[in-house]
């Protein structure tokens, strides 16, 4: 069995570029990958999503059909592992979620390893990831400039809407690995911190 190392970014994020390293095994599903990307970067999974090479109006492409089905071009996520389309290290790939909020990441195959493992795992990454419905990468960074500026007319809106207490800042640099990996280990039920 062999393991798949990509790097997964952010495209559109700068100051920092918002982009995961991720560990999978090679036999996992679209469907499975697409939770893993969710766990790494903690988005909620609350949106459709779909994986093709170039993005949209490329195909093939692979997402969850009892959501979301027009053209018949789709391939359904569920019964495709990535090892049939992932071959060789620098192949690159299309990731987009929330169709509304368009958040495109660039998917690169950066290696294949012998070494095993059997749940997704993150090493590493930099970046906040933006909160849910916001509005895209634009939306993100007006949500940003607007809860780190007190002075701003709609300040303590958005500062509410995002749950930040009065006088706290939104962390564009902020990345916790140790919480990614956390919801990593429930997607196979293995964190042992849950109760």
């Amino acid at each position: 069995m062999k393991t798949f190392q990509f790097k997964i970014q952010l495209t559109g994020t700068e100051n920092p570029v918002v982009w995961r390293r991720l560990l999978v095994p090679e036999d996992i599903s679209f469907d499975e990958f697409h939770m893993a990307i969710q766990a790494v970067f903690g988005w909620d999974s609350s949106h459709m999503y779909q994986f093709s090479a170039k993005g949209w109006g490329s195909k093939p492409y692979y997402q969850l059909l009892d959501h979301y089905s027009d053209s018949g071009d789709e391939r359904d996520s569920e019964d495709y592992l990535i090892g049939e389309v992932f071959k060789r290290a620098g192949q690159k790939y299309t990731y987009i979620y929330d169709f509304g909020d368009d958040w495109k990441h660039e998917i690169l195959l950066e290696k294949t390893t012998g070494e095993q493992v059997f749940a997704p795992h993150c090493i590493g990454g930099e970046g906040a990831c933006p909160p849910e419905d916001c509005g895209g990468v634009h939306g993100y960074y007006r949500m940003v400039d607007i809860v780190n500026d007190p002075s701003h007319q709609e300040h303590k809106e958005m500062r509410g809407w995002m749950g930040i207490p009065k006088g706290g800042k939104w962390d564009v640099n902020a990345f916790d690995l140790e919480a990614a990996n956390k919801r990593c280990a429930r997607l196979v039920g293995d964190d042992d911190d849950e109760e």
